[in-house]
Order: C-alpha cells, then structure tokens, then sequence
C-alpha cells in the first residue's frame, strides 16, 4: 500500500485554501505553510472526515512503515482542550485489543508560524496518533442486516464489548458514547469470506466523550460535561446528572438490541413509555432477551451493577444457547407459536402503514393513528388472554399435582410433624389436615407461578427459578392467613388469602417497573372479584373436603385456584397496558 500513497499528502490546516493535492517529499504545505512531516515520521496521506472537536486523518508512520490514524483538534475552547487531552491520557493508558493503541508519544503538539495573506502567525496543531482499525462499524452491519443479525454473532460482541468495558472499568474510565458507529470489527485476513465477521475483533472508538468516574458514585458531583446520543444515552446522563458504568451498559443493551432486531431504535421505542418494544416475533434465547432489557432499565439500580457480573450471566448464556434442554426446546417452540401470531400481526400493521403512508397525508395519518391504535388494543387482548390462559391451567394442574402429592406419600405427614412443633396452636385446630392442605396450596403457587412465566407477558424478565420460588412462598403465605382468619369457611378468608398470596407473588415477576402498582392492582382487583363472586353466591366451604380428602372433590379446589391464576393475569394485564401507562402520562416515571 506504501507505493501507492506516495503520489500525494494532505494539508493538515483546516483553514488551507488548497490542502490537497500537496507534493509528495514536501515538508510544508506549499499554500499555507502547514507542516506535512509531523515530527519527522508521519506523514497526512487523506483526510477520513471529522469527529466532535477533530479532523481525522490516514497518516504513514515512517518509523514502523504502517497507516495510522491521526485527529488534529480544530478547536480552541477550553472544554474542546479538556476533552482532547482527556481521550489522549485514555487511551495511552490502555493496553487491551478492544482499544485502539496509541504510543506514548503519541499526543503532541505543534507550534508553526504560518502565512496568513501577507502576514505570519503563531499557529498550534495538538494532535492525536493512534492504531488504524480496519474493518466496518457495527453501524455499516446494521445497515446490510435490515432483517437482523444473528444471535450468534451479537452473543459474540457482547462478550466481547462487556471484556473491554471491565478493562475500562478497572481504570475508572467510563466510554459515554457507546453506539453502533463507535464500536467496530477488525478485519482479519481469515475472515474475508462470506459472514466472516462473526470472528472479527471488537473494538471499541471515539474515546472523545471518555472520563474519569468515582467509585463513589452518591457523593459524586453530575459531570458538567453534557454529552450524550439521543436513543443510546440513559435518563442520567442525558439529565447532567451522575453516571457511572452501568451507563455504559444502558447504551450497550441498546446497541445489541438495534442489532438483533435490524430495526432503528426509534421504531421499537414505545412513544407513550419510553419502553423498547423488540422481543414480540423474535426467535433468541430467553437468557440474552432478559439479560438485555435489565441493562437497558430507565432505573439505573436496576441494571447489572459491574462487568463482572454482566460476564457470568454471558458464559451462562453462552453454554444455553447451542444446546437448549428438552423442556427448553418444548417451550421454545411453545412460545415460537405465539411469538409467530404476535409477528404476523406486527407485520400486517406495518403493510397497513406503508399502504396508508403514500395516501393523502392528512387522512392517511389519522386512519393509520387509528388502525395502530386497534393493533395495539387487539395484541394487548391476545397477550393477556394468553396469560390468562396458561395461569389457569397451570393453577389449576399445580393443585391437583399437590393433592397427588399428598395422596401418594408421607410429605403431608412430615409438614404436619414440622408444623406441630413450629405452630402448635394451628395444628390444634385441625390436627390431621395441615400438611396435605399446605401441599395444595404449595403446588397451586407453583403452577400459577410457572403459567405466569412460560407465557411470558407484561414485559417480565422470565425469572423462571425465582418466581417459582416465590409462587411457592407466596401461596404458602396464602394459607397461613386463611389458618388465623375465623371462620376458614367464610368469604373474608378466602378474600384475605387471595390478596396476600396474589400480591406477593406478584411482586416476583420482574416486571419491569412500577412493581408496587402492579402488586396492588392485581391484589386488590383478584380479591375484589372474588368478593363479589362470594355476594352471589360462589360457594365458601372450598377446602371443607380436607376433612375427608377424595378424589371427587378435588375438582373444587383446582377450579378456584384456576380462577385465581385467571383474574391475577386479567388485573395484571390492565396494570400494565392501562394504569402504567396513565401514570407515565400523568409523569410518574
């Protein structure tokens, strides 16, 4: 490549009347006097364009006989200096092949008398020399993938991206600026066929907006630097107030999911929320999906708190993704089903849009405001039918499991033994029911919590283990209260273990936010059904056949928890797609 460059230089002034083509040997720039051998050993072979406070330059560096790039600041203010030195003291105290190099001498400055008209003057060029990177951003990927990239390849720069923020991290460095156009793939010589940059090195540019970050973060001052990109920035920064590294992660989760889905972020955001709408009709690995929106919170306590962690749950992943489980598999094709349902209505709203789109404007918007309106109303419905669905079921199966459970060994007889040291008062009042009444309502909380996850709805993080976990306490907690409520057979026991048991397991889920509003509307709104089921005559001796426990009266007891798991999805599908939404209106964010 080194013949070729040799025909011409380029004028590093950016005030330069004629910067290029300049003589190649020259020292100076024949029309202003610029140097064009910076230090005796780089050479201006083409301007690249420009980036914040600096033009950007391909160098020929004559000691290793290797391109660089060059950045020459075309800015004097202080804030410009600040920053410039800032990226430069950065990345010279770097060593990781996620960042470019930059040597330690590196960053200099020049100081030229120049010709201005018929008068010379003092001019100082800092400038910046660093690796050149070869290879495409993550934005020219984008922009070739309009269906999406694969989920092996984003797994695969995320690992990457999170290696070179914990290096940054390490240093109390924060990047600020993360966005598919600054990270890129270094193109190696084996990966030049056809989807070879699955393999390509990551790499992580512009440092220009990089600082300093305290570990400290509450007695922190907020940056004074407003710098942010619309769309990849968190609320924090782009606020002025204190960020940190989960900064990073915000803008990070954002880039992959633009990534994997081949759509701008502006299309998957919803314009009411706020909230990224990107997992409906899309085939990845539940793990990376969730993994994603925590790092993309609004709340930055609700992102991963370091690098370290974002690396475990990534090698988790990583040993998921190739080789899903059988019970995986089920419910990968389970959801794939409706996931497809969901799409192909996405799909016929979009075909409606670009119909509607080149009509008459006027017409054309209002009737498209509706249709999407309609679209979004109808897959609010189908969401929550769905939970509503599966919840029943679940509940329902999960109460009879525990019933069999019971029937079929002694666990019953061992919580009962349990509960007769622990709770002696309780067991006196029935002595020989307890544990088999327990287990039903342990294996009802399980099939609720189960229903609840495996549908999926309400934007929750699918935390499959946790919330069985809770489903189980939380009902557990259900029948504790129904035990200290006099009489067990009257409506006010079955209201009050209703809304203790659906409460907290509602607060399990990992909904997204406003977790508080969620709990009580499902709470109140499941006991308040049922109190008015009880005013018209909906039966209150449910679990009066524990005192003669068969089978032909189980039906009883797994029909009211079915209907407990239904109106719990009803109200939790009202919370998120109406109050939520009314609250962010009204500013509650």
């Amino acid at each position: 490549m080194f013949h070729i460059n040799q025909n011409a230089v380029h004028c590093i002034n950016s005030d330069c009347p004629r910067p290029y083509p300049q003589p190649w040997g020259n020292k100076f720039c024949q029309t202003c006097g610029a140097p064009l051998q910076l230090l005796d050993r780089y050479i201006p072979l083409q301007r690249l364009g420009s980036g914040g406070f600096a033009q950007i330059y391909t160098v020929w560096d004559q000691k290793t006989q290797t391109e660089k790039v060059l950045k020459v600041l075309v800015e004097s203010s202080p804030k410009a200096l600040e920053l410039f030195a800032q990226e430069a003291a950065v990345l010279r105290s770097l060593r990781h092949p996620g960042v470019p190099r930059v040597d330690a001498d590196g960053y200099f400055s020049l100081d030229v008398q120049m010709r201005y008209g018929a008068s010379l003057q003092l001019r100082q060029f800092r400038c910046l020399v660093m690796e050149k990177i070869n290879g495409q951003t993550l934005e020219e990927v984008f922009q070739q993938y309009s269906q999406g990239c694969q989920e092996e390849w984003v797994l695969n720069w995320l690992v990457q991206a999170v290696e070179i923020l914990q290096e940054l991290h390490r240093h109390k460095i924060i990047h600020r600026d993360i966005k598919p156009s600054n990270l890129m793939l270094r193109t190696s010589q084996a990966s030049h066929h056809k989807g070879g940059i699955k393999g390509d090195q990551l790499v992580l540019i512009d440092f220009g907006g990089a600082k300093q970050f305290s570990s400290q973060l509450f007695g922190s001052k907020p940056s004074s630097t407003r710098l942010y990109s619309s769309g990849y920035s968190p609320p924090e920064q782009i606020a002025g107030g204190i960020v940190g590294p989960a900064a990073d992660f915000y803008a990070l989760g954002r880039t992959m999911i633009e990534m994997l889905t081949g759509k701008s972020l502006s299309e998957l955001e919803n314009p009411v929320t706020g909230e990224l709408i990107w997992r409906k009709g899309l085939n990845v690995t539940p793990q990376l999906a969730d993994l994603l929106d925590e790092m993309t919170q609004e709340d930055v306590r609700s992102r991963p708190a370091n690098a370290a962690i974002l690396q475990k749950r990534l090698v988790a992943i990583s040993q998921v993704s190739p080789h899903k489980g059988f019970l995986s598999q089920i419910e990968q094709s389970f959801r794939q089903g409706w996931g497809q349902a969901k799409g192909l209505l996405s799909q016929v709203e979009d075909s409606v849009g670009q119909a509607f789109s080149t009509s008459a404007h006027a017409v054309g918007q209002t009737t498209l405001f509706i249709l999407k309106a309609i679209f979004a109303v109808l897959l609010a419905c189908l969401d929550t039918f769905w939970t509503m669905l599966l919840t029943g079921i679940g509940a329902s199966f999960g109460a009879i499991a525990g019933f069999v459970l019971a029937s079929e060994t002694t666990i019953d007889e061992e919580i009962t033994r349990f509960l007769s040291h622990q709770l002696p008062a309780l067991v006196l009042k029935t002595p020989d029911l307890p544990g088999l009444e327990l287990l039903l309502f342990l294996g009802a909380g399980l099939g609720t919590a189960w229903g609840l996850t495996v549908a999926g709805g309400f934007g929750q993080k699918r935390r499959f283990f946790v919330t069985s976990f809770m489903g189980i306490i939380s009902y557990g907690f259900g029948w504790l209260v129904l035990q200290f409520i006099t009489p067990q057979q009257g409506g006010e026991a079955l209201v009050g273990l209703i809304l203790a048991a659906v409460s907290l397991l509602t607060l399990s889920l990992g909904l997204r936010s406003h977790h508080i509003v969620h709990a009580i509307i499902a709470g109140f709104g499941t006991a308040v059904v049922f109190a008015g089921l009880i005013f018209l005559g909906f039966p209150t001796n449910i679990f009066d056949f524990f005192r003669l426990p068969n089978w032909n009266e189980i039906w009883l007891p797994a029909t009211f928890f079915g209907f407990v798991g239904v109106f719990l999805s009803f109200w939790l599908g009202v919370s998120y797609y109406l109050i939520v939404p009314g609250l962010r209106l009204l500013g509650w964010r």
